[in-house]
């Protein structure tokens, strides 16, 4: 409202007959004022903006609480699977220790093996040869 309209209100108040003609006229500058600010029932008043703010303070902390034992929930988890891990980890390398120890003693007795057959096949080519040198030789006598 223009500061003219605002001394003709209070004019047409003060010159009004009766209370009921007030009113009225009270009533004609409400609907003039909500028809020239049709938005402002939709204002944020102070207290509506602080209101807000604490909700979102505390909605703001509720959800860094929250996350505070999900981050430590998920650090228990990994530390559980970490030692999993690590105990598997070991039975591993404790398996592959008896593995290699049992490829070294199945080497050693294949190699014992091949020493054995390799002397009987010497001794049997030793013994092919001694024979045809006795059976090829002029015997004197």
């Amino acid at each position: 409202m223009s500061a003219a309209s605002l001394i003709d209100l209070y004019d047409r108040l003060a010159n009004a007959p009766d209370e009921r003609t007030r009113a009225k006229i009270i009533a004609e500058a409400f609907e003039m004022l909500e028809a020239r600010y049709p938005h402002l029932p939709d204002l944020a008043t102070r207290q509506n903006l602080s209101e807000t703010e604490l909700k979102l303070i505390k909605e703001i902390e509720q959800v860094r609480l929250e996350l505070t034992r999900e981050i430590e929930q998920v650090r228990a988890e990994l530390k559980e699977t970490e030692l999993k891990l690590v105990k598997e980890i070991e039975q591993v390398k404790h398996e592959t220790e008896q593995v290699r120890a049992e490829l070294k003693v199945d080497i050693a007795r294949a190699r014992a093996n091949i020493l054995q057959w390799s002397f009987v096949f010497w001794l049997t080519q030793f013994g092919a040869i001694a024979l045809l040198l006795w059976r090829l030789w002029p015997t004197a006598g």
